[in-house]
């Protein structure tokens, strides 16, 4: 008798099964990882540097613009990586 955990888990590999990666694809997704970690961390410095000057002249609007700007580019970036690494990923499955 299996139990529930298990059928669940059956189910879920009939809906999206299992991708196993190479070991070629884990180092790509890896150096992804390092390279857009390295660029959204180059844009937190700047866009910081840019919101302390705005918010040390007071100028409260300017600094939530370059704030929400900051935000937009980070999802930019993370959406970016997403779809390069989902494309890694799918690289396997049509190899088979």
């Amino acid at each position: 008798m299996k139990s529930a955990y298990e059928i669940v888990m059956e189910r879920l590999n009939k809906v999206a099964p299992v991708v196993k990666l190479t070991d070629e694809q884990k180092k790509q997704l890896a150096e992804l990882d390092s390279l857009y970690k390295a660029k959204i961390a180059e844009k937190e410095l700047i866009f910081r540097e840019k919101i302390q000057k705005a918010e040390n002249m007071l100028d409260l609007e300017t600094a939530e613009k370059i704030k929400q700007e900051l935000i937009d580019e980070r999802r930019k970036l993370e959406e970016e990586l997403e779809a390069k690494k989902e494309k890694i990923r799918q690289s396997n499955s049509e190899k088979k």
